[in-house]
């Protein structure tokens, strides 16, 4: 698949990012009408003089089906962005292993934490709640908020720590990437690999979001199993931008999130200039209102498992690294059933949080959007009294969960809570106790209550 696009550096964002469409495909696109070589990858010498370079995902020797490199022919290779690093102010960012606090166990909630009005760029706005894992080990993950009041300013950051998952809670954001550009809003999410370079703009005004570390193996799509060909997250509903860059000479700055550590050093052009490129490592993005849902029809409420978008497998078969599942709009039909997600314990740990609408299993308030709950492996959760004493009760008509949108990061290790995280006002002191109002129903005399 080749498309063409035209950018110079005078234009500007009034045109609309064009993108490729499908999962984990082989592209190909220039910006620039033969730019890309035909029948090879390094030519002795490119056209319109520019520098073949390839970006590895995966180790040389990973199986086809998971060997991940793109070819990109920029205006200056990486290495010439590379100049002397000094380390930079970490402000709220941080990486596991991070234990700062020790808490007992219990669920934990937060309300939504407001935006800051400092000047946040994304770099320094990122606020880390929860880790899990070792990033110097490529196992486990990281979840923050992510606050930007700014847009990055002659500023280009990468993270060679982690893949990283944006989901927009407030605001949308126009993420400038070698690879092409990519605007993204509530509603839909966007996956930038490790290595990529970005810079990152403000669309319409101060943003606010989730962010996801994945430390280990790249996201993919699920196996549907016995679901079979369709449904859930559809390969050609994921978007990756055409090629798109910047001819920029500039002083600039470059920040690196590196072994934990930020490091900054300063350059002297844009990164962004990569005028062609072909392979399937690349960033991405997706609407999640395109997620084709499956459930129960006739009775019982099915594993959460039934709405994974995207997945980080481990080297264990069935037990992922990170599931990053969502909660839409859907149809409730099952019959004789308690609809709501049931009571359990999991060995899975689970950070959620709500982009928009109201949870299912937490109607009572004190769960908004823009906050955050997280269940930690082998701690307890499930409905709160109001949910249970409404869903018990409830006609089983069929109903719509509409106008809603939750997510989860739910990972195999558990999640550390941050000192920031800790100390948050917005911490609900009260939440680990929201079991308590659940009223004994038990009477040995009388089978039906």
């Amino acid at each position: 698949m080749n498309v063409v696009q035209q950018f110079t550096p005078a234009q500007t964002r009034t045109a609309e990012p064009n993108y490729l469409s499908g999962f984990g495909n082989q592209f190909e696109t220039e910006a620039l009408p033969g730019a890309l070589p035909v029948g090879r990858n390094s030519p002795q010498r490119c056209a319109y003089g520019l520098y073949a370079e390839q970006l590895s995902g995966s180790p040389f020797t990973a199986p086809r089906a998971s060997n991940e490199r793109s070819w990109l022919y920029r205006i200056r290779p990486t290495v010439a962005n590379i100049g002397r690093f000094r380390k930079a102010e970490a402000r709220l960012w941080r990486s596991a292993p991070c234990q700062e606090v020790e808490l007992p166990p219990a669920p934990m909630r937060w309300s939504p934490v407001p935006i800051p009005a400092e000047g946040l760029s994304f770099v320094e706005g990122v606020r880390t709640l929860t880790t899990a894992g070792d990033a110097a080990s490529q196992a486990g993950m990281a979840a923050s908020l992510y606050f930007v009041t700014r847009s990055m300013q002659d500023e280009y950051f990468y993270n060679a720590d982690a893949e990283m998952l944006l989901v927009p809670q407030q605001g949308g954001l126009h993420l400038a990437t070698e690879f092409g550009r990519i605007d993204i809003a509530p509603g839909e999410i966007a996956v930038i690999p490790r290595g990529v370079k970005l810079r990152v703009a403000l669309t319409d005004g101060p943003a606010r979001g989730y962010l996801c570390e994945n430390y280990g193996g790249a996201f993919t799509l699920p196996e549907r199993g016995p679901i079979g060909a369709n449904c859930l997250a559809n390969p050609r509903d994921f978007l990756t931008p055409v090629a798109a860059y910047e001819d920029r000479e500039a002083p600039s700055r470059l920040t690196v999130k590196w072994g934990g550590a930020l490091w900054e050093t300063e350059i002297a052009h844009s990164p962004l200039d990569v005028v062609a490129w072909h392979g399937n490592y690349a960033p991405y993005k997706y609407d999640l209102r395109r997620y084709s849902p499956v459930g129960p029809i006739l009775f019982d409420h099915a594993d959460p498992s039934i709405f994974t978008v995207l997945t980080a497998p481990s080297e264990t078969p069935g037990t992922a690294n990170i599931d990053f599942v969502i909660f839409p709009d859907r149809w409730m039909v099952a019959e004789n059933t308690f609809r709501p997600p049931w009571y359990h314990m999991n060995i899975m740990s689970e950070f959620m949080g709500l982009i928009y609408g109201v949870y299912d299993a937490k109607p009572g308030g004190g769960f908004e959007p823009g906050g955050v709950s997280l269940h930690n492996t082998m701690l307890p959760h499930g409905p709160d009294a109001a949910a249970f004493e409404g869903a018990s009760q409830a006609e089983l008509r069929p109903h719509k969960q509409e106008g809603t949108m939750a997510f989860m990061f739910e990972t195999r290790f558990l999640q550390r809570v941050t000192a920031w995280g800790a100390g948050l006002p917005e911490l609900q002191q009260d939440y680990g106790e929201y079991g308590r109002p659940l009223r004994r129903h038990f009477d040995p005399s009388r089978r039906e209550w």
